[in-house]
């Protein structure tokens, strides 16, 4: 400002619309009023821009030109310097739901929660470049996170609870930076330099809905001509925007097509809807002139009042998550209708009271000259974006991000996530880098062993440890040392769990354990070779007999029995199966071939089964111990789908499966041991019989 008979903190703010521009210069008292000291408002001569968009740089900037002059000239002043707003109907919204992988089951921390969100702006981002195919660059002016996810359950906060794969839905708002380059452009070309750019939805809500309101879930619709622009505040925070190509002009055509008239007809017959008049007279494109009563007018406008009020309610609901808020408010010209409050408030499915119609009581901290009232809607963003300046938030601000300067739009809760996005760094450059995992299968099940994490970032703020959430302001300096990638994931065939145990028969009397058989990609292979991503492993629960015999070094003149069912060592089946705990007896005509056969099996021999105290069979010379035939009775079971041989007792118990079948209960693997027993819950003392179908397991819930 130019003369000292205006205060310092005299500001001119700008409202560049789509039909018109205002200009509007002011300055706010101690107490907190606002002072106007002029107001002028300009039309465009050309449809210079559409839905908020500048197509003609230079047409808009005679505009500006003009009402700056006209203020200048009322006010005996230059301006230079000017405080502007982007439409909200420019803004992209952009809802998805985003994944993150923890690897591990592990404790959720707050990096984990960043980490998430920046990688779903980025798949947000990503998104809307995709749709607008032109490489057009988007500030984000904000997001908020809908739902979290632990699972399928929904919870408000991730933070402390256990999981290994966390998710969440997201809503993200992005500004074109073309939209800002063009009202930044327009106003240098006018010769004025951009103090603060805020949002017309941000100006608009700082009039009408006071910051101490805001912790409410409240929704602010600014129904314009073109379009009606939508936030939502919630917790102290705008936390969502959205834009619907529909609204006032959308009322005027429909008076327009039900009376055959022109549209600035239609418009003035709206407008006169609005007011306490009882009727209105206009003429029709054929000439023809009319008096109509108002109520007459509000009875055509209700179908499409009802139209447009239930658009605007499903887009408040959706960008609330899918819940209602508490309260409406109402500005602009386009809501002046007085049935329009009603039907929104039935559409919201709130009471009649909570929507209403922003009108003076909202400019009681308004001040005009002639000390007039502030009264209509239409002017509550011109004064919030002078209003806003004060507030030294919601503008754009600069940082430097590892020497390079970038703009960040400053909500009020910038940090340096929001850098690192703008900054085209990715979430890989800030969180740790897994190694590439290994993906395979074992036994038909998909098996993955995860890469080794890498080291965090090291992040400063003006050569102060920082982190993501560190909030920044303008001109702080950044740097980031990207993180690093772990190593790839490594392992060989015997740190599998399946191939970790021998397979145990009795032979003899004795448990013998065959080591397991592996094969990998239809080929055999042993514990020490490594696996492969995308190796089909087999590690089998049998031994096909032929192998057995092998084993053994079996010869003629052997006699075989295989759960006390003689063999036939010329008739007998080779790829017969063999389970665990399957009871074999070799007995050898000769002595010393005996001997030879316990020598030559490659078997871990361990220590007797227990059976029944007998008499010891006396044999003449030198013998090895031939133990009792174990009497007791024998049962096959299926344990998690593996058949089990369950042998030594008369009768069986759940319990009895921990002799026979590989279970860890030494530590804690989840919160309590699940038995079933052919789908039924069971316990430890359940009986078991031949051919039972047994379920156990640790259960985590």
């Amino acid at each position: 400002m130019g003369a000292m008979k205006f205060p310092d903190n005299t500001v001119f703010g700008l409202d560049i619309g789509t039909r018109s521009v205002v200009g509007t210069v002011g300055y706010r008292k101690p107490t907190g009023e606002f002072v106007i000291l002029a107001q002028k408002s300009l039309c465009h001569e050309t449809r210079a821009m559409l839905d908020g968009q500048i197509h003609d740089i230079n047409k808009v900037t005679e505009t500006v030109c003009k009402v700056k002059a006209e203020l200048e000239n009322e006010l005996d002043a230059s301006l230079k310097e000017v405080c502007i707003a982007a439409a909200g109907r420019v803004l992209k919204t952009v809802s998805l739901r985003v994944e993150y992988d923890l690897g591990d089951e592990m404790p959720v921390t707050e990096d984990m929660i960043c980490a998430m969100e920046l990688m779903g702006m980025e798949k947000a981002q990503a998104k809307l470049r995709s749709g607008e195919n032109d490489g057009t660059e988007f500030y984000c002016v904000g997001y908020s996170v809908v739902k979290y996810y632990l699972g399928n359950i929904v919870l408000t906060n991730l933070e402390g609870h256990r999981a290994s794969v966390i998710s969440a839905d997201i809503i993200a708002t992005f500004l074109p930076m073309d939209v800002i380059d063009g009202l930044y452009k327009v106003c240098e070309k006018s010769g004025l330099q951009v103090l603060n750019l805020t949002l017309e939805p941000i100006a608009a809500i700082n009039i009408a809905i006071p910051e101490k309101f805001r912790l409410l879930n409240l929704a602010l619709v600014d129904v314009g001509a073109g379009t009606s622009d939508i936030c939502i505040t919630k917790e102290g925070s705008i936390i969502g925007y959205g834009m619907l190509p529909c609204a006032g002009d959308f009322l005027s055509e429909s008076i327009m097509y039900e009376l055959l008239t022109d549209f600035p007809t239609a418009e003035s017959i709206k407008l006169a809807a609005s007011t306490k008049r009882k009727k209105v007279a206009y003429k029709d494109v054929l000439g023809v002139r009319h008096s109509m009563e108002i109520a007459r007018v509000n009875e055509i406008l209700a179908g499409p009042v009802e139209k447009l009020t239930g658009l605007i309610a499903d887009k408040i609901k959706e960008l609330n998550g899918d819940k209602k808020v508490g309260a409406v408010f109402i500005v602009g010209g386009g809501g002046k209708n007085p049935e329009f409050a009603k039907a929104l408030a039935k559409a919201m499915e709130l009471p009649e009271q909570r929507v209403a119609l922003r009108g003076s009581e909202v400019f009681s901290g308004v001040v005009t000259p002639d000390h007039k009232p502030v009264k209509d809607p239409m002017l509550v963003t011109p004064i919030g974006i002078c209003m806003n300046y004060y507030d030294k938030s919601n503008n754009l601000i600069h940082v430097t991000i590892n020497g390079t300067e970038i703009k960040l739009y400053n909500n009020g809760k910038t940090n340096v996530m929001d850098a690192v996005l703008s900054g085209g760094m990715s979430d890989s450059d800030v969180f740790p880098k897994r190694g590439r995992d290994l993906v395979f299968m074992v036994n038909g099940t998909e098996r993955i062993v995860k890469g080794k994490k890498g080291e965090y970032s090291v992040i400063t703020v003006n050569g102060e440890e920082g982190a993501v959430t560190t909030p920044l302001k303008s001109n702080d300096v950044i740097t980031i040392k990207p993180s690093t990638a772990g190593t790839d994931a490594e392992c060989k065939i015997g740190d599998l769990k399946e191939a970790q145990n021998d397979i145990f028969f009795i032979v003899n009397g004795k448990r013998a354990g065959f080591p397991r058989l592996i094969y990998v990609n239809g080929k055999k292979k042993e514990k020490t070779d490594a696996v492969s991503s995308g190796d089909d492993i087999k590690i089998l629960d049998n031994y096909p007999l032929k192998r057995v015999i092998e084993a053994l070094n079996a010869q003629k003149g052997f006699k075989i029995t295989v759960n006390n069912k003689a063999l036939d060592m010329n008739a007998y089946d080779p790829e017969e199966k063999i389970f665990e705990n399957y009871i074999i007896d070799v007995e050898a005509e000769k002595k010393e071939d005996f001997s030879k056969l316990v020598k030559a099996a490659e078997i871990k021999q361990e220590k007797p089964v227990e059976k029944p105290a007998e008499k010891p069979v006396e044999k003449p010379g030198p013998v090895i111990e031939k133990p009792v035939r174990d009497t007791s009775k024998i049962i096959t079971v299926f344990v998690n789908g593996t058949p089990v041989t369950l042998s030594g007792k008369a009768e069986y118990t759940f319990v009895n499966v921990l002799d026979f079948y590989p279970f860890n209960t030494a530590s804690m693997q989840g919160n309590r041991i699940v038995c079933k027993r052919n789908g039924i819950p069971a316990d430890f003392f359940t009986p078991v019989f031949e051919g039972d179908k047994l379920d156990l397991y640790w259960s985590k819930d």
